[in-house]
């Protein structure tokens, strides 16, 4: 894994740590591994899509539920109107699958298969509930600090102002010069508004991706490790991408189920046994029944093959879908890398043109004490630096989400990779408990499933 250079000389380097990592803060303000820890446990995105996690877990127990006896217990009363009688009997009737073709056994296999798909898509989901958390936290940072270099700005062009117009008073500056003062002062105030109003929609967003509101924000921290090369990023993402491996899942459900689709062309074979008690008639007394059934289908109107052109279409597509999410999966990762590198070498340009610029600005400003230079110079020359400042602020928070979006790119960003913190959820918990059906919703299983949500905090 490599760490990904921001800058090419130490000394930027250097710089960039202490203003991302070594910001002043309030004691308890949220660092970015707090903030996704957070964004983790308060995501009710993620329980929702738990709990369709569990629909596919139980579509598992009701196949299974298929291969066991069925057993009904039938009370039946019948009145014959030619003999005025009436006939009650109990009974207790068992119905037992022996033998289908391979067909439940085939469907059982597939939502099996379903429910993998289902694990890695919840996977995927969480890389992205902890994607929004690190641009909503770094989009906060960024408007911090933009805010915070606009203000400067403000307080400079008053300090401007007020010197402008001294000269004007002795005859050193004209009206023009003031005029431009007051105008430069005038477009930094309503930018200093507008980013003030960014800051409060990034906040809002902020809430809406961790679940709270900010704390106050230190900096982000180290970048994380990334694979040494975008080609390494390829193969990991192909191996291990949770999109992928779903699909892959979802293809080998849809192979069982045009499997299951053809196995009801052959014959199906089925006990039943009856024991019953009938009573008020002419036949009153005990009996019982025991009875082996065979079915074979000859004629179904063509319902069958429809079944099985059905499956095989739904598998075409699904293999068709697993190639297209590979070549997107790789797209990203290319798309990821090059994001990243565009913020590299705009975070160097930046710092070259605020050194450039800061010297600028000192020069014009002396120039403009001897007369050599007007107050619209130096004004032009504190704008230059002030975008260059504001460019640095936007190319970090790129940098670090751009590192992130490489981890979802490849599948890493998950709570495991990133170890945060947190009772992470176990996909197989609820599904150890019921996927095999178990007799009664109190069982000693249930009432441990219960748990399941209260042990990463959630009611």
């Amino acid at each position: 894994m490599m760490r990904f250079s921001v800058t090419a000389t130490a000394g930027s380097l250097l710089a960039l740590v202490m203003c991302l990592g070594g910001m002043p803060g309030p004691a308890k303000a949220d660092n970015l591994r707090a903030a996704l820890e957070d964004a983790y446990e308060n995501s009710d995105l993620l329980d929702q899509n738990r709990f369709l996690l569990r629909l596919q877990d139980e579509s598992v127990a009701q196949q299974l539920a298929g291969l066991r006896p069925i057993i009904n217990f039938v009370a039946n009363s019948t009145w014959n109107s030619v003999t005025d009688t009436t006939t009650n009997s109990l009974s207790l009737v068992t119905d037992l699958l022996l033998f289908d073709n391979g067909n439940r056994r085939h469907l059982t296999e597939a939502a099996r298969e379903a429910v993998l798909s289902t694990r890695q898509s919840l996977i995927a989901l969480e890389q992205q509930v902890l994607l929004d958390g690190v641009t909503a936290y770094m989009n906060v940072w960024r408007d911090i600090q933009v805010v915070q270099v606009r203000e400067s700005n403000v307080r400079v062009l008053t300090q401007q102002l007020r010197a402008a117009r001294d000269r004007f008073e002795v005859g050193e500056d004209t009206r023009t010069d003031v005029a431009q003062a007051e105008a430069e002062l005038a477009t930094s105030r309503s930018n200093l508004a507008t980013a003030r109003g960014q800051l409060e929609i990034s906040q809002e967003l902020f809430i809406l991706a961790i679940g709270r509101p900010s704390h106050g924000l230190v900096g982000p921290g180290a970048l994380p490790d990334l694979p040494d090369t975008e080609t390494d990023a390829d193969h990991l993402a192909r191996q291990q991408h949770p999109q992928i491996i779903s699909l892959q899942h979802e293809v080998r459900s849809d192979e069982l189920s045009l499997a299951a689709a053809r196995s009801d062309y052959g014959p199906s074979i089925s006990l039943r046994a009856e024991a019953g008690e009938s009573f008020g008639g002419t036949n009153d007394g005990s009996s019982s029944t025991l009875s082996l059934t065979l079915t074979q289908p000859i004629y179904r109107g063509g319902q069958l093959f429809s079944l099985e052109r059905t499956a095989r279409a739904t598998l075409s597509a699904t293999e068709f879908e697993l190639q297209q999410q590979v070549r997107v999966i790789i797209q990203t990762v290319g798309n990821a890398y090059a994001r990243l590198r565009i913020a590299n070498a705009q975070i160097q340009a930046s710092e070259q043109r605020i050194r450039a610029a800061r010297l600028a600005f000192e020069g014009v400003q002396e120039e403009a004490t001897l007369g050599a230079r007007t107050t619209l110079d130096v004004l032009d020359a504190e704008q230059d630096l002030l975008d260059a400042q504001i460019s640095r602020i936007e190319a970090q928070a790129d940098l670090y989400v751009g590192a992130y979006s490489v981890l979802a790119s490849v599948g890493l960003l998950t709570v495991e990779h990133l170890d945060l913190d947190v009772a992470s959820y176990d996909p197989t918990a609820y599904y150890n408990s019921y996927s095999n059906g178990p007799a009664r919703s109190l069982s000693v299983q249930g009432e441990r499933l219960d748990g399941v949500l209260e042990r990463i905090g959630r009611d």
